[in-house]
């Protein structure tokens, strides 16, 4: 398979951005904030989810990054503990005073990094390792909920 390599200008292109990193394993040490260039960046070992089902599951380093960065927070994250692997579920942008807004990986464990943006300009790209891996995420389904319609007034 070819190497992947994705932008995004919009929040319908992070969607596609967040499908191809669902499950990625991000070690802190991995991720940087360089104010300077305004641009924020991680290395990821995103799960290969478009490989063929009947090849055993792997995983390839994947670069992130966003650039026109205002700032960056953390939630739940010390980042000093550089060896801690972090797993992230998705990718989100929340839009604010046009074209403004802000971007949140959304990890495991209640975890986040929120990126707030000047605009929406990201990219992901493939950077060549690819390996196998014992096993494929597997996720649990969501619960049912048993809720009852609400009662509707009487229109009598």
């Amino acid at each position: 398979m070819d190497l992947l390599k994705l932008v995004a200008f919009d929040e319908e292109d992070l969607a596609v951005v967040s499908a191809h990193l669902q499950d990625a394993a991000v070690r802190v040490e991995d991720v940087a904030y360089l104010p300077k260039e305004g641009r924020f960046a991680l290395c990821a070992r995103r799960f290969d989810w478009e490989s063929d089902p009947d090849e055993p599951p792997r995983r390839r380093l994947t670069g992130l990054h966003f650039e026109r960065v205002l700032a960056v927070r953390c939630r739940n994250m010390d980042p000093r503990r550089k060896d801690e692997v972090l797993n992230l579920l998705a990718v989100t942008f929340e839009p604010m005073a046009a074209p403004a807004g802000c971007v949140t990986l959304i990890f495991s464990e209640d975890r986040a990094i929120r990126v707030e943006v000047e605009c929406l300009e990201a990219q992901m790209k493939d950077m060549g390792p690819v390996w196998e891996v014992e096993n494929r995420p597997a996720h649990e389904a969501p619960a049912i909920l048993d809720v009852a319609p609400e009662p509707r007034g009487d229109r009598g």
